[in-house]
Order: C-alpha cells, then structure tokens, then sequence
C-alpha cells in the first residue's frame, strides 16, 4: 500500500522539477550590447550580461543561421562577457547571445550588424560623353566608385557645395547630378565626394576635376562689305559675321547662289572674303551661311554693287536746344544723292577742317567745338560763339580712290550772335573771307526789317482809307469835289508806294544780279 503511494507520487515530482526546470531557464535573461555599425576590417566588442544570475554562467555569441562565433565563462556575478571580432565582409549579419547557469537557459536581443566599406577610386561620368553640349539641351553627371557601400555622396561646382539653396539650377538625386535645359551658367568645373560615416567617423574619397562646356547656339549671320584699290583693280572684302555663338563654326560666301569660299572660324565669329569689284557695275547678290554641328543659317541678302559718288551735294542745319529751350549746339548735316562709299570733307571759309583722314568710327571728336559723327557726314558745331561764324560747305568723293574728283556743295553762312544762329545759303561762293570779316551788305538784310516796312505800308494805307470814308459821310455836298481832288492825291500815294516798292525791287534785284544769293534764316 505504501508503495503504491510512492508510485502516484512520482508523476506529480516529476511535474513540480519540470516547472522548477523552465523556471529556472526562463528567469535568465541576458542583453546583449555592441554595434550596429562598423567599417570593413575595424575591431568591434559585443558584450553579453545575465543581472541577477549565479556564476558560473556560460555566455555563447552566435550569428544568425545558428552559426556559433565564440564562448564565454563568466565566474564572477553581474560581470558581461566579451567577444572581440574584426570585421570581414561575411561579418554583416544579425548576432545574439545565450547564457546558461545549471540547467537554466536564457536568449539574448538581436543586434544587426552592418559592414560599411568605405569609398575609394571615386570618378565622375557623363551623359553625353564627353559632357559637351549645346544649350537647352540635358546633361547628368554621376559619381562612381570601385569599391564602396553605404555611401552618401557631395556634389561640388566651381569648388563651391551643391546644395539645393544654393542652385536651383542642378538637382541632386543619389550618385547623380541631373542640368535640365543647361544654359552657359551650367558652365565649370565639377567634382563629387563618396563618403560614409560610422559613430561619427566619415571616410571619404573625391574625384578629380570634370569641364562642362555648354555651347551657344548661333545668332543669324549678318553681311556687308567694303571696296579698296590695289593698283588699278578694285576688291571688295566681305564680312560675315554672328553676335552670338560658340566657335568653331564655319563660315562660307555665296554669291547668285554658288558658292565662293569656305572657312572654319575657330577663335571668333566672323570672316573675310575678297571678290572683284568694278565701280558702276552690279556684281551679284552676296550670302553668307553659317554651320556648326546642330544649325545652319542664311544672311540676308547684299548686292555687290559700288555707285560712284555724284550728283548733287547739300547742308542742311538743324539747330539743337536745351530742356529749358536754351540754344546749345547746331548740327550740319552733308546729304548727297549718289555713292556707296563717299568719303566727306567739311571746310569753313575754304579751310578743311581737321582731320583729313579716312575715319571709320561712329563718332569722332575734331576740336573741343567740332565733332564729326556718322562718318563724317554729319558736322556738330558743340560750341556756338563768333569763331564759329563762317561759310560751312562739304565736299565728297568715292573713299577708295584718293585720286578722285571732288563732288562740293554750295556755301552756307552761319552767323552765331547771342542767342541766334542766321543761315543763308549762297549760290556761288564769294571770295574767300575769313571768320571775323564782316559779311556783304547786301546779306544783312533780314526778314525783320521787311515785315516792318511791310506793316508800315498797311498802316498808311489803312490810315488814308479811314480819313477818306470820314471825309465823305460829314460833307455830301464836297463829294463831287473830293472826287475831283483825291484822284491827284491817290495817285501822288500810289505813285510814292510804287516808286518805294519799286526802289526795293530794284535793290533786291541789283543785289541779286550782283551776289545771286537765296536767303533763309532761323533765329534760335
């Protein structure tokens, strides 16, 4: 009986040191510590503690797969087990640890461990290759190395940090540096940096230097020319050109459609051709092409002609004033009706003003009160005092034969006194006068003074006319002999009127038989 007790006993034992056992087991709980993190080759440590355990406690760390990497015995309560490892690429993985005492057993959390390689052989490359192009069009550069991972990357431009409040014309993503639409600001120097960083240490690798060249797309070419002699021929050397464009490009001349010469402009945007020229006669209709790899561009039209200078030759003055209508210069301008290439010369009282050379510039400055401009065909008189007075006449002649005869225009008489510039325009040059001699009698006389004579001659007149009807209303009974009587004095008024109007016309046209003159005068 009593063993029979025994033997019901023995289930219920054995029950109570299965739960003693789990309890034991699942009252252990170690925590494990270490990176997350490391690089390639580098040392790290995990550590392994069980708190409140009894020694002697077995710590094991192993790697995911069940793989064991070392083992630890621990105879000291509360102290952590190491486990030293140098890093390897087969290092990357998750670890945990098991600690055992007696027949207890417990698991550890999970660290996973990264394995960083650090960047190295960093180059940047292009799309398109080289990482040349025309603007508007799209460019990436991207950063690659040989051997690097978990890499974070710079871009620089011009040695100055990519970031995106800096430019908002690149767009970094990644490895990649992405220009949409690039533009010559696109243009410069570029390099990137492959770094990483592990526990605040950063390794990192640079490339060198790449050039981004962003071309220019060529403006439409433009056309002209100009003639010279070369002893008893004449060439016209024709200039093509572009304002705007990256060189190389090439430049070729056509003339009625076929083409003369061609040529490869490669430090600037422009060209020369020489083609014969014979003065007076049409030689053809000139275009110039220009061509780079994307583009291919027409000139307007230019007809290779040269029309001798001729036909008549004049001045005209224009006076010019002040914002607050004070007089303050006088322009002189040479108008001539025939030539292509007239080279003009201005005299004031038969004396060339200088310089009497060939000038080719807008505008050009003579004396502190003379300025040339538009070639020389225009005379700016920027001071207006007495040595300024005199006869102003311009002459021309064709610019590319010295040789040539002289096609003049008449004299014009400018007077400066005060606030008034007179001008009169004479037929035939009188003799020469200096500046300071005082100009003909018969040139003195102004519109003034026949407006008054004018005036006075309305007066009298309207004056007679009112005595006449005064006359003829108060004494009806004297009008037969006021009709009588007044004839005699009509015609003695009339008579004085026409001798008067008579005695000028015979000045004027003395004076006309004499100088042969037309007046006009503008008061400033």
């Amino acid at each position: 009986m009593k063993n029979l007790q025994t033997l019901n006993l023995l289930p219920i034992l054995a029950l109570a040191n299965l739960f003693a056992q789990i309890s034991g087991s699942v009252s252990l709980r170690p925590v494990l510590t270490g990176p997350d993190k490391a690089y390639l080759r580098s040392r790290v440590v995990f550590r392994c503690i069980t708190p409140d355990s009894s020694p002697p406690v077995t710590y094991e760390l192993i790697k995911d797969g069940g793989l064991l990497i070392d083992r630890r015995v621990d105879h000291q309560e509360d102290q952590p087990a190491s486990f030293p490892l140098t890093v390897a690429t087969t290092s990357d993985g998750s670890y945990y640890c098991k600690a055992k005492t007696g027949e207890a057993t417990g698991i550890s959390n999970s660290i996973r461990l990264i394995v960083v390689s650090p960047a190295s052989f960093t180059s940047v490359t292009s799309e398109p290759f080289p990482p040349v192009t025309f603007e508007g069009s799209r460019i990436v550069l991207s950063c690659e190395v040989i051997k690097g991972s978990h890499l974070s990357y710079t871009w620089f431009f011009n040695r100055k940090e990519v970031t995106s409040s800096t430019s908002s014309l690149l767009h970094a993503t990644g490895n990649k540096l992405v220009m949409e639409k690039v533009t010559p600001r696109h243009a410069g120097y570029y390099y990137c940096m492959a770094w990483s960083s592990v526990q605040d240490i950063r390794r990192f690798s640079s490339s060198t230097e790449v050039k981004v060249e962003v071309k220019v797309h060529v403006s439409t070419p433009r056309i002209s020319f100009y003639i010279f002699k070369e002893g008893d021929s004449y060439y016209g050397n024709v200039t093509c050109w572009s304002s705007r464009g990256t060189p190389p490009v090439n430049f070729s001349l056509s003339v009625d459609d076929r083409e003369v010469e061609s040529v490869t402009a490669t430090e600037s945007l422009a060209a020369w051709f020489l083609v014969a020229i014979v003065p007076g006669l049409d030689m053809g209709e000139a275009r110039c092409r220009v061509k780079n790899e994307v583009q291919e561009l027409m000139s307007e039209p230019v007809t290779l002609e040269v029309v001798p200078v001729g036909g008549d030759v004049k001045v005209e003055v224009e006076h010019l004033y002040t914002a607050d209508s004070k007089l303050a210069a006088a322009r002189l301008s040479c108008q001539i009706s025939k030539g292509t290439f007239p080279y003009v010369s201005w005299l004031l009282n038969d004396t060339a003003l200088p310089p009497e050379t060939h000038v080719d510039s807008h505008i050009q400055p003579v004396l502190s009160h003379y300025a040339f401009a538009n070639r020389r065909r225009t005379l700016i008189l920027a001071k207006l005092g007495p040595e300024e007075s005199g006869y102003y006449r311009c002459r021309a002649r064709d610019s590319y034969d010295d040789s040539g005869a002289w096609v003049e225009s008449v004299a014009i008489l400018v007077r400066v006194t005060g606030e008034r510039i007179k001008t009169r325009i004479l037929k035939s040059m009188p003799q020469a006068t200096s500046s300071t001699e005082t100009p003909p009698k018969a040139f003195m006389v102004t519109i003034e003074i026949i407006s008054i004579v004018f005036c006075c001659f309305l007066l009298l007149t309207l004056a007679v006319a009112v005595a006449c009807v005064y006359k003829m209303s108060d004494h009806k009974q004297a009008h037969a002999h006021i009709a009588t009587t007044n004839p005699t004095s009509d015609t003695l008024l009339l008579s004085a009127l026409t001798s008067q109007s008579g005695g000028r016309q015979a000045n004027t046209s003395s004076t006309d038989s004499d100088v042969h003159h037309q007046t006009t005068e503008i008061i400033g």
